[in-house]
């Protein structure tokens, strides 16, 4: 089944964490799950961290691409445009888990001595992790742990969930170790990237009115700047035109449509902004090689097994 990412207006991620009431999200995930093996591109308040168990993936941190392979691993930092993805398709094993950096501010202190630095440090918008540099090695392993640890606890009903206490114990570790290595930052103003803020401008824009027609004027228009730059922009963020960008938004939220089974393909090819049924299956096979149909019928006989 297709991960489903919950996205705001503005294109941050609703992050639904593990453990109701604390901003900690512990999940494993293949990257074959997501269609054309690509993440829709987010960004959000919490940290993330990454860690490959098998094959390889590439990441998209504010236009940057790195790739990273089995025993490899990433910290983003709070605020940063990214996503994953594999242009080969091939297969990729990993742990993803986030956390809000609110976590570790029991008193004002803390945030204003190492959570606000860290995450303002405009010399660290993400941090590669290799298993053979000793410190980026433990940060590795204590993510291993916390999801090994998560998955033990939830097989045992008996057992009280103490992740989060565990989780804590480790982020604050993780912490230190990103604060003792961090390179540092001799830049005064800590506001975000002004073709960050444009950029989320346009794809809220986007967002908010993918079920009309829409122009690259007014994608432009939504960022204040030209059609030249928008191209740029996108080009240099998404690795996609405005076009093509706005083309897999309206197919990403079809794919979260196809689970109700009330709704006709029709019905779900006008709804998303498609001009007609037919052209919306063209472009969905095209991307994902399988129909809207197939793909609905694969979902139905999963549902019917459980």
């Amino acid at each position: 089944m297709t991960p489903s990412i919950l996205l705001n207006d503005d294109r941050s991620e609703k992050v639904r964490y593990t453990f109701p009431g604390y901003p900690v999200y512990i999940r494993r995930g293949l990257l074959s799950l997501y269609p054309d093996y690509r993440a829709p591109n987010h960004w959000h308040d919490d940290v993330e961290l990454i860690c490959i168990l098998s094959g390889q993936m590439q990441y998209n941190i504010n236009g940057e691409i790195v790739t990273m392979k089995s025993g490899e691993g990433i910290f983003v930092n709070s605020g940063q445009m990214h996503f994953v993805f594999s242009d080969s398709e091939s297969e990729c094993d990993f742990l993803c888990i986030l956390f809000h950096p609110m976590l570790l501010c029991s008193m004002y202190p803390f945030e204003s001595d190492f959570i606000l630095p860290l995450i303002r440090n405009s010399r660290m918008p993400y941090s590669l992790l290799f298993p053979e540099i000793d410190w980026q090695e433990e940060i590795l392993s204590l993510l291993r742990r916390l999801f090994s640890e998560n998955e033990e606890l939830s097989r045992n009903r008996q057992a009280k969930n103490t992740i989060p206490l565990f989780a804590l114990s480790a982020f604050a570790r993780i912490w230190g170790l990103l604060c003792e290595h961090a390179p540092e930052d001799t830049g005064t103003d800590h506001a975000p990237s002004q073709d960050l803020v444009i950029m989320k401008n346009m794809v809220g824009f986007i967002q908010k009115n993918y079920r009309n027609k829409i122009t690259l004027a007014q994608i432009a228009a939504a960022g204040a700047v030209g059609q030249s730059k928008c191209c740029r922009l996108f080009a240099r963020y998404y690795s996609q035109t405005p076009g093509e960008y706005l083309t897999h938004y309206r197919l990403d939220k079809s794919v979260e449509l196809l689970r109700n089974m009330d709704l006709s393909i029709t019905e779900i090819a006008l709804s998303v902004g498609f001009s007609n049924a037919s052209y919306y299956a063209e472009t969905f096979r095209k991307w994902l090689k399988i129909s809207p149909s197939e793909m609905r019928k694969r979902w139905q006989k999963t549902a019917d097994n459980k």
